[in-house]
């Protein structure tokens, strides 16, 4: 079983989006996944139109170890992808931790019987960085960093590489980055077309090849409680999910 964090502290880039896609798209080609609604947003929970529980069978309640990990995976409307809802109750999980012991395992610890059942467990981390971040890439063994075409988003990324190899020093040293993802990309922009050279000039073929396009279909299919791939297979959007799933099990 490989765990993938799907992080970047800075909000609005794609993670939530990706997380669904990529997962949606591994689990039509027979991998069994689950994925982790780490966002008390629960953007990640409502776009399978899965309601926000309120109890503990969710991961506020995996966090905390007040229930275990079976309790808390929901089947969605794909076969083969499951996944741990979220809450709004996980905003106060960064106070509830700070005097647990070994809180930085709590995540680690509480996925790993899942080992035999799951090929892929991605993790959608909320925005800025966290104890509740900390414990995906502690319990992670591969990052992907999606990236907004734009230069504040440079800034955000190099704040999430120093973090990166902070976890790995401290808390988990087989923490790597699979791929740096550019999201909303649009090709008339000369902009984009700057930020995708400055990365791959600096970072190579760390940063996919695959590029995710602005697509007023991938905005829509939440609204319907679909992933985009579901939604509509044929749109841009849907083909390159479908092409980035390709180079994730490539590179994976």
């Amino acid at each position: 079983m490989k765990v993938i964090s799907i992080s970047n502290q800075k909000g609005g880039v794609g993670k939530t989006t990706t997380a669904v896609n990529l997962a949606t798209a591994l689990a039509a080609v027979d991998k069994k996944v689950v994925l982790i609604d780490l966002d008390p947003q629960g953007n990640c929970t409502t776009s399978f139109s899965i309601d926000k529980h309120t109890k503990l069978e969710n991961s506020y309640g995996l966090m905390l170890g007040l229930t275990e990990v079976q309790n808390t995976i929901k089947k969605t409307i794909i076969p083969n992808l499951s996944i741990i809802p979220s809450t709004v109750n996980l905003s106060a999980v960064e106070i509830e931790l700070f005097q647990k012991p070994r809180r930085e395992f709590q995540l680690r610890d509480a996925i790993s019987t899942l080992n035999d059942i799951y090929d892929y467990v991605f993790i959608d981390c909320p925005p800025g960085f966290g104890i509740t971040t900390l414990n995906a890439l502690t319990a992670s063994d591969k990052i992907l960093i999606p990236m907004q075409c734009e230069f504040f988003a440079l800034e955000g990324l190099a704040q999430l590489l120093l973090t990166v190899k902070k976890v790995q020093r401290t808390f988990n040293k087989n923490l790597s980055i699979i791929g740096i993802l550019l999201t909303m990309f649009d090709r008339r922009n000369i902009l984009s077309k700057m930020v995708e050279n400055d990365l791959r000039e600096h970072f190579n073929d760390l940063v996919f090849d695959t590029k995710i396009p602005r697509n007023v279909k991938i905005s829509e299919a939440p609204s319907h409680g679909k992933p985009v791939i579901i939604y509509d297979c044929k749109c841009q959007g849907a083909k390159s999910y479908i092409d980035l799933a390709k180079e994730f099990l490539n590179r994976i």
